[in-house]
């Protein structure tokens, strides 16, 4: 069985954080989307369970992070492109989120990313195929 992932993460505002990812082009599984979580479908196995705080603390006695004090996650997408990379990030500031750092052009990698409304740090980078070494 393929294993799937489910990055959880804790949001302020439902509405405005489904306004801005889907401003990023991602949609929402409706069968686990409602006012206290939403299923944002990155792939067919990734996905963002983005939680209003009051019900995200209801899965951990810890207390919850603030992400725009400090950083709890980093979140890295891959991307086919370095164009999807910079298309992504110019979207996500369109919508309202802040670029805290400069891309990483290392030639053969290639990397930016986005602070978004909540503070979460997502980063998206794009890897020459040509130079990943095949795994003995």
């Amino acid at each position: 069985m393929a294993r799937k992932i489910f990055v959880n993460l804790p949001i302020k505002d439902m509405e405005r954080a489904k306004a801005f990812f889907t401003a990023l082009g991602f949609s929402f599984n409706p069968q686990f989307t409602n006012d206290k979580g939403a299923c944002m479908v990155i792939t067919q196995d990734i996905f963002a369970m983005l939680l209003v705080e009051p019900f995200f603390q209801t899965f951990t006695k810890k207390p919850v992070a603030d992400a725009t004090k400090g950083t709890e996650v980093l979140v890295c997408l891959s991307c086919d492109s370095r164009e999807e990379v910079d298309t992504l990030v110019r979207k996500a500031v369109a919508a309202g989120a802040r670029t805290p750092n400069a891309p990483q052009d290392h030639g053969f990698m290639y990397g930016h990313g986005f602070e978004d409304l909540d503070g979460h740090l997502w980063e998206l980078m794009w890897m020459d195929p040509a130079a990943v070494q095949p795994q003995a």
